[in-house]
């Protein structure tokens, strides 16, 4: 062996080309064992001056454990570059004289080396008796992430025992520091924690998913504890799952919601779940409602309605159909339905309840009309439609009667304005007979404002009416007017003027006119209309 090695310390010579040289580096660095001449050569080699000669020395030095080699190694690696990686590694294979020199070097090296020494210790950490491994709580971030990229890296490969040392290491590293760790050995420590699948390090990681910690650590936390976490856990863990799931950042939430989602669910966890509904994230509330929405309790619906005017439509959607399948959401709703002052809020609730109100529609009656009919009276029509809506689709014929029912209420109150608000509504239904037309004209005309001229006329809904029924039954609208106290001699005059002068219904304007005369002979407007009366013969 000694004078093999010697005939390949000859290839060495600066005056054999490089590809010998390289080779016979690589060589030794098999084959060299302890020989003092090989390692005196290959520290030669560190000063060749091409680098894949020199590159190739770093490797073997590191490989056969030349202590000697160090000082060229620290040369080496302040260079950077493939040959700083290089000896960063062969340095901490050296031993605990190298690992020092590395400790040493980690913060006297420009900061784009740092990562080359921080990655070796790690390593070295796991290979020797884990005390390098607290190159994890470094100050630098750099440092940090480089150590833990190593170890992550190394972690597939390591032995049992390795893992063991690593997991003491991380438990260290976590526990019982007097201060606490910077946010990205923090974040380190339990990504690493996560990938070793040791059940020790679970307290670690829960006394860790709340703040103070940064959100990044938490997560990485809540995202190791994923894999053990399968049944329901205790009191505490369930408390802290929540806590985070109510968090403000995405990267806690999503984890905890993860774990919480398939956990199957129990009285135990229905608190929870019910808080969550009032959660920043709406990923959060869309796991609650899964979980609890069907819940008929107070609770649930209380928290439910307070969701119906969420920004987003898709969720405020399920919402409301949600609630809309429990007997105390659609009591909930209805209640909704007639405290919201929101036109767009109000469409939205009816709409949802169309199909119990078409269920029970005379319940339902009784429940929204007087909010419809306070609206009505108020002028509030954008408030009021949303409400007839809903009745309407449960019952047309019910709606139709208890608005002509409020209307004729009204009129007998003397109440014009508000019973032609009521008639205003009525005259939308097609279907509406006789009767509730007849009504209409009549209240329509006590507080029509009678102009004379003919395009006020034109547009005026009581003569409108008026025009209908009388179309259709003379004797009765005239029998009508005659019984109609309220109706003075302004308004008949006004009606017989009218259709004194059409062509259609002259005769029935006629006997308006005589009505007049009859009932106020004695009257301006009766001379007024006996003048009318000859003037149109």
């Amino acid at each position: 062996m000694q004078i093999a090695a010697s005939k390949i310390i000859s290839l060495i010579d600066a005056k054999q080309p490089v590809e010998v040289r390289a080779a016979a580096v690589t060589v030794l660095g098999e084959v060299g064992g302890r020989d003092a001449g090989v390692a005196s050569a290959l520290v030669a080699a560190l000063g060749d001056n091409e680098a894949e000669v020199r590159l190739r020395a770093v490797r073997a030095a590191g490989k056969l454990r030349i202590e000697k080699a160090l000082p060229r190694l620290a040369e080496r690696l302040k260079i950077g570059g493939a040959e700083g990686e290089a000896a960063a590694e062969a340095t901490a294979h050296i031993g605990a004289k190298g690992t020092a020199l590395l400790r040493e070097m980690l913060h006297k090296v420009v900061p784009g080396l740092r990562r080359y020494v921080a990655a070796a210790l790690a390593r070295a950490g796991v290979a020797g008796d884990g005390s390098d491994l607290d190159v994890l709580a470094d100050a630098d971030p750099n440092v940090v992430d480089a150590a833990v990229s190593a170890l992550i890296a190394a972690i597939p490969t390591l032995s049992d025992k390795q893992r063991e040392l690593l997991t003491d290491a991380l438990v260290r590293l976590g526990t019982g520091r007097k201060t606490r760790l910077a946010p990205a050995s923090e974040a380190g420590v339990l990504r690493l924690a996560g990938l070793l699948d040791d059940e020790r390090l679970a307290p670690l990681l829960w006394e860790r998913v709340l703040p103070p910690h940064p959100p990044q650590a938490r997560a990485n936390a809540l995202q190791s504890l994923g894999k053990w976490v399968a049944g329901v856990p205790g009191k505490d863990e369930r408390e802290r799952l929540f806590q985070c799931a109510a968090d403000s950042d995405f990267r806690v939430v999503a984890p905890a919601l993860t774990m919480l989602d398939r956990m199957p669910m129990n009285e135990k966890l229905a608190a929870g779940f019910i808080e969550l509904l009032h959660a920043p994230d709406i990923a959060a509330r869309r796991v609650a409602m899964n979980k609890v929405g069907d819940r008929d309790t107070q609770e649930v619906v209380d928290a439910m309605l307070a969701q119906v005017k969420h920004p987003d439509r898709a969720y405020r959607q399920d919402v409301l159909d949600r609630l809309a399948k429990t007997e105390r959401g659609r009591k909930g709703l209805g209640k909704s339905l007639k405290e919201t002052e929101s036109s767009d809020d109000a469409w939205n609730l009816a709409k949802v309840l169309v199909p119990h109100v078409q269920a029970d529609p005379e319940a339902w009656m009784d429940e929204l009309f007087p909010v419809a009919a306070a609206h009505i009276e108020a002028g509030a029509d954008q408030r009021a439609n949303p409400v007839l809506f809903a009745m309407r689709e449960g019952s047309t014929a019910g709606l139709r009667d208890r608005l002509d029912k409020r209307a004729t209420a009204l009129v007998k109150k003397k109440e014009f304005e508000k019973a032609h608000q009521f008639h205003r509504v009525l005259a939308r239904d097609p279907a509406i007979g006789f009767p509730i037309r007849l009504g209409m004209a009549a209240c329509g005309l006590k507080v029509s404002s009678k102009d004379l001229d003919d395009t006020a006329r034109g547009h005026d809904h009581s003569l409108h009416d008026f025009a209908i029924v009388a179309a259709a039954d003379q004797a009765a609208v005239l029998a009508h007017l005659e019984k109609t106290p309220w109706l003075d001699a302004e308004d008949l005059y006004y009606l017989g003027f009218h259709f004194a002068e059409s062509s259609g219904l002259r005769e029935f304007g006629g006997e308006v006119l005589k009505l007049l005369i009859k009932k106020y002979g004695k009257t301006k407007l009766a001379s007024s209309a006996k003048n009318k009366l000859k003037s149109v013969k």
